[in-house]
């Protein structure tokens, strides 16, 4: 993600638009602020080196993915989660990708295979270095690219929408180093049963997979929770206010 020095192209107005809004979405994507925090909105215009307007048409489009919540007339801020959401979203993307895969096997190239193949071996070094945010780049990039494979755009459509959603949750659990051995071990299984084009397999790996991803995450929140009150103590001890 880039921060800072963009120089916008006066002749080329989406590129500002979705410029900003990729590395807004990925700055809250990866963690920078808590869930339920406001938005800084002067201070990210700064960083980003743009002025209010295209940061909060970007905020606009974040809070139509659910990323995000508007304020009336008090701005926006990030959206905050229960467990039974969490769950109730990951059902959702875990029966897309149960079809996508099944769907992807009658349809994908050997090309395209072979490169689903690459994206993981470079995601198998991420993992090996601890790479962690470019760990989780290339492990978006696989599953989208099977759910591209299935050739079917309401299907694509629906995957990104629910996505979009859930990215942050998965990142925060993708942090948790006990947890990316399993999945490694998961993604070779599914690349493995996508160069066999086993629909079936492929479809039940991936869903079992993302049911595990699921209580990953319900995992993290639930120690965020517990741990929110000794932060607020210690915070209160230091005089801080």
């Amino acid at each position: 993600m880039r921060i800072g020095g963009y120089e916008p192209f006066e002749d080329q107005p989406a590129s500002l638009h979705d410029d900003i809004l990729g590395r807004l979405r990925d700055f809250i994507v990866e963690g920078h602020l808590p869930s339920g925090a406001r938005i800084p909105e002067r201070e990210l215009c700064a960083r980003f080196a743009v002025s209010r307007t295209p940061l909060r048409e970007a905020l606009k489009v974040l809070a139509a993915e659910g990323l995000v919540e508007l304020l009336p007339n008090r701005g926006a801020r990030v959206r905050e989660f229960t467990e039974a959401g969490i769950r109730h979203l990951f059902e959702v993307i875990a029966g897309l990708d149960f079809v996508a895969g099944r769907l992807a096997c009658t349809r994908i190239s050997d090309e395209d295979i072979a490169a689903i193949e690459r994206l993981h071996l470079d995601m198998y070094t991420s993992y090996l270095r601890r790479e962690l945010t470019e760990y989780f780049r290339l492990n978006q990039m696989i599953h989208q690219a099977i759910v591209d494979a299935a050739g079917n755009p309401v299907l694509s459509a629906n995957y990104a929408s629910a996505n979009a959603v859930i990215r942050r949750l998965r990142y925060s659990a993708n942090l948790k180093s006990e947890r990316l051995g399993d999945a490694m071990r998961e993604h070779e299984a599914i690349i493995d049963a996508l160069r066999r084009r086993a629909g079936e397999e492929l479809g039940l790996l991936m869903f079992e997979h993302m049911r595990k991803k699921c209580d990953a995450v319900c995992a993290y929140l639930r120690e965020q929770q517990t741990a929110a009150p000794s932060a607020d103590v210690a915070h209160l001890r230091s005089g801080e206010t």
